[in-house]
């Protein structure tokens, strides 16, 4: 655990707080860590939690199966990001998405109420814990609206571009990478691949962005 202290005090969970004091802090917290293969299930739907997972290295998938095995990922967790906090604040709740490793990874699992519990040791951290929480539940909020926008838009041409658009402003410049493969695009907007791909290809045809992988380049002079 010594290893990922630096990790941790740059987390959004820890800003503000020392590494010497994280590390007497997580044994407060109940702390664990495990790790999974490229594609293992770190929670299943249908599992109750009391525990809220932050990915320490690697990279996981938020996913939402239906009935039928059809997949739709929700989101990505890279390393220092929180996830299912949600349902571990609720506790008694089954989850209704699956957490996989999309890469080989390292999860630390903090038990949820012990964050929202002042210690007994009266840790005078603790109230800089749970507001950091609060600010991380906040900015989940944040992407979520972000996903919503992406998909209410009509066609997968323009779910794209929304999609690629909010990425770019993210990363400040019309060069930027994202997280996922073609499927896993797809599956995170809800479009069919192959459609995808032939508008990916129409774009780039047109001269609005260029791609390679997973890294795109957005044409600054093209205007809707």
């Amino acid at each position: 655990m010594e290893k990922y202290l630096t990790l941790l005090s740059n987390t959004t969970l820890f800003t503000g707080i020392a590494k010497e004091d994280i590390s007497s802090m997580l044994t407060c917290l109940s702390a664990h860590m495990a790790t999974y293969k490229k594609g293992e299930f770190i929670l299943h739907t249908g599992n109750t939690i009391h525990e809220v997972g932050m990915v320490l290295s690697g990279s996981a998938l938020i996913i939402k199966e239906d009935f039928w095995g059809n997949r739709s990922i929700l989101s990505e967790v890279s390393s220092g990001f929180l996830f299912a906090e949600t349902y571990a604040c609720i506790g008694t709740v089954p989850l209704e998405v699956s957490v996989v490793a999309s890469s080989d990874c390292e999860i630390l699992f903090l038990d949820f109420h012990k964050i929202l519990t002042t210690c007994s040791s009266t840790c005078q951290f603790h109230t800089k814990l749970i507001h950091n929480l609060l600010a991380t539940l906040a900015q989940k909020n944040l992407t979520l609206t972000r996903k919503l926008e992406h998909m209410s838009q009509k066609t997968t041409r323009d779910k794209l571009l929304s999609y690629l658009s909010g990425e770019s402003l993210k990363a400040k410049s019309p060069s930027f990478s994202i997280p996922f493969n073609r499927q896993q695009l797809a599956d995170y907007l809800s479009v069919d691949r192959s459609a995808m791909s032939n508008e990916l290809g129409k774009l780039k045809k047109e001269g609005i962005l260029t791609y390679d992988k997973n890294t795109f380049i957005l044409k600054e002079n093209f205007h809707e």
